[in-house]
């Protein structure tokens, strides 16, 4: 029977749908199990991962969520000379914070040390998600934990971004409500220097040949041909999408694959230039069969990308212009053109500007 206090709490870290990265070693066991025991974990996991060995521990990254590391040398068959005692870290984009508990030596079984500890990792997800829950602690006077908390702003943030520390920093400027249950997105992604009427329009119309899934803009700070953005630069094309009420997502993944993984599940939106750059073997080293392999784990991961007609060499092309591998074809779903056509570019803009 699960106490009412713990049910609550973890029904409300369910109801916060912020999606979380376990990391446990040594102990906290249980969390898993009252996570997964209580209607709503899809919105809450996404991977557990116990890295016992040193080659798993090792294979930790910045993550696209909160992260949240356990580890612990609790009771065991055999009597430790050391303490009893357990370390927990939670990470976002903005927030590192840390707490070590040392537990009072003989004072309980090993099942209820990972009880303790199991409770306390609960807690912390759950402020880590920002929800408030009551919380029963069973730890005495002496076992409070020492805490200690780092706060990043803005700057910092993007720092860490373009340095790998952070995989991404979500912008939600959108006030516009989603009735979908699906946590899918669609996801443009460009430069957007600056951003025009042709993305906006874009973006919209291919949100409504989707049906569902929750409309994000995408910049890498990250280019595969180009120096990395400044933090000043990134702040200058955010402000674009604050000023129209969009979402926009900075991540450091130039390549569609890697984003395929940060974004499992996601629809992208793309153009036929880059839909045409995507099946040309030439951006593989001249390797057929890596294109496929390559494209195939997007498609394993859930996504698809839609593509939009665009102009290249002043010929107006769409989707079906194209000879897709019949391996990919259910991989990208075209845009009409009577649906999308605005014969505009970001170089273009820029060039009317004078920029």
């Amino acid at each position: 029977m699960t106490d009412g206090w713990i049910r609550a709490l973890v029904e409300a870290i369910h109801s916060s749908h912020t999606q979380t990265v376990l990391y446990l070693s040594g102990g906290a066991s249980q969390a898993l199990g009252l996570l997964m025991s209580i209607p709503g974990a899809s919105n809450t996991i996404l991977e557990v991962v116990v890295p016992y060995s040193r080659i798993s521990m090792t294979e930790l990254l910045g993550l696209p969520a909160v992260g949240v590391g356990f580890t612990g040398s609790l009771a065991s068959l055999h009597p430790k000379r050391g303490d009893h005692r357990f370390y927990l870290s939670t990470r976002t984009s903005d927030r590192l914070w840390i707490s070590n508990v040392t537990l009072s030596k003989g004072l309980r079984t090993r099942e209820q040390e990972d009880r303790v500890s199991s409770h306390l990792l609960l807690k912390t997800l759950a402020d880590a998600c920002k929800v408030s829950a009551t919380y029963v602690s069973e730890l005495t006077d002496s076992e409070l934990p020492d805490e200690s908390e780092k706060l990043f702003d803005e700057d910092q943030e993007l720092q860490q971004l373009i340095d790998g520390e952070i995989c991404m920093k979500v912008y939600p400027f959108s006030s516009e409500t989603h009735t979908s249950n699906s946590e899918r997105k669609v996801i443009l992604s460009g430069s957007f220097n600056p951003l025009h009427d042709g993305h906006l329009k874009l973006l919209e119309v291919a949100s409504s040949i989707c049906g569902d899934g929750i409309p994000c803009f995408e910049i890498s700070a990250i280019n595969a041909d180009k120096p990395p953005l400044t933090v000043s630069q990134i702040k200058d094309r955010v402000k674009q999408f604050e000023k129209v009420g969009k979402t926009v997502v900075i991540s450091n993944q130039p390549y569609f694959y890697k984003k395929a993984e940060l974004f499992p599940g996601s629809a992208f939106v793309i153009g036929a230039d880059t839909a045409a750059r995507l099946i040309n073997p030439k951006y593989y080293g001249g390797d057929h069969e890596k294109m496929l392999e390559i494209l195939t784990g997007c498609k394993r991961s859930g996504c698809t990308f839609l593509v939009g007609g665009r102009d290249i060499d002043g010929v107006f092309k769409v989707l079906e212009d194209f000879d897709l591998p019949l391996e990919l074809r259910d991989l990208f779903i075209s845009i009409p053109e009577e649906r999308f056509r605005i014969d505009i570019s970001s170089t273009e803009v820029r060039k009317s500007q004078g920029l």
